[in-house]
C-alpha cells in the first residue's frame, strides 16, 4: 500500500501522530508543548523514543503533512 499523507494545520496534530515537517523531517509526535516558549501561537512537536529524542517548533496555523492510515 502506498504512501498516503493529508495535509493538516499544525494545531490538529495530536500525540501519536506521524508528521512529516516542513523541512522534509518525519518523527512520531510523542508530547506537544503548546505554548512554546510561552508564545501561544507557537508548538512544539517532541519525539522522545529510546532510539531518537526530536524536537520541532513550528507556528500553530502552519500546515504540516500526517500520515493516513
Amino acid at each position: 500500500m502506498p504512501e498516503s499523507w493529508k495535509t493538516v494545520k499544525v494545531d490538529e496534530v495530536k500525540a501519536g501522530d506521524e508528521v512529516r515537517t516542513p523541512s522534509g523531517d518525519v518523527l512520531i509526535v510523542s508530547r506537544i508543548e503548546k505554548p512554546f516558549l510561552g508564545l501561544p501561537n507557537m508548538v512544539a512537536f517532541i519525539q522522545d523514543t529510546a532510539d531518537r529524542w526530536f524536537k520541532q517548533p513550528l507556528m500553530t496555523d502552519a500546515d504540516i503533512e500526517v500520515r493516513s492510515i
